[in-house]
């Protein structure tokens, strides 16, 4: 998972303190100013959303104003999970 979040440019893991992820650890790569894909490590699984915030700076601070859940236990290794990232950020 470590080359998935390296390849796309995600933040490093940090604990989610607006209660939106439920003080997991997220992620983030931006999509534009206003638009961030997001990775959710519950335990040991991954779960990838679409998110729509003011600023990167509320990420993890405050609720996003749009959260959209694109893949369930995110795999690596299955085609159609890499789809949907790609499908972001190309």
């Amino acid at each position: 998972m470590e080359n998935v979040l390296k390849y796309y440019e995600f933040s490093d893991f940090f604990e989610d303190k607006s209660e939106a992820f439920l003080g997991n650890h997220i992620a983030f790569s931006e999509l534009n100013e206003e638009h961030f894909l997001i990775f959710e490590k519950k335990e040991s699984n991954y779960n990838l959303y679409v998110s729509r915030f003011s600023s990167k700076k509320e990420i993890g601070v405050k609720p996003p104003e749009i959260l959209e859940l694109l893949v369930k236990g995110y795999d690596k290794s299955l085609p159609e999970h890499r789809v949907v990232l790609r499908k972001y950020l190309y």
